[in-house]
């Protein structure tokens, strides 16, 4: 076996969740694709999960904070003739400041920022949402979207 495979995550996990039993519309719950449980050392936390339609409910992802670690939250639409446009409106609240995303996007959220809540407001095509949780390698540890524990 080639040395790097034991780095190579192509199975995720299902397992953030937050207080909801279901969540119409979006990829519930999300996929873990890297932590130190998948890939020993990562000392990342990355999850992503696809929405296709208006969430339901809406807003499901809550106000937090990531007290240790910080964030980056991508929107990534889905049109390959047209990659910045995001198939959606979403309002995401950062430090009290609230973000109209239309296009796909990259949001650096530092450690200890309050964020949340994320409302959509119009969904047109698929579009992936996906955290990158830096130095939290565990759900625990990257509590992503409001996690509780």
């Amino acid at each position: 076996m080639a040395k790097y495979y034991k780095n190579l995550v192509q199975k995720p996990r299902y397992e953030v969740r937050t207080e909801f039993d279901d969540i119409k519309g979006r990829q519930y719950p999300t996929m873990t694709y890297m932590s130190n449980e998948l890939v020993p050392g990562s000392n990342v936390y990355i999850e992503m999960g696809w929405v296709w339609a208006m969430p339901d409910p809406n807003p499901h992802i809550p106000e937090h904070s990531h007290d240790n670690s910080d964030e980056f939250v991508l929107h990534i639409g889905s049109d390959p003739k047209n990659p910045e446009d995001l198939g959606g409106e979403i309002e995401f609240v950062v430090g009290g400041e609230t973000l109209k995303i239309n296009k796909t996007s990259a949001l650096y959220v530092p450690a200890g920022v309050i964020h949340g809540p994320l409302t959509w407001k119009s969904v047109t095509r698929p579009h992936l949402q996906m955290t990158i949780i830096m130095g939290a390698g565990t759900l625990a540890e990257a509590a992503p979207a409001g996690y509780k524990g």
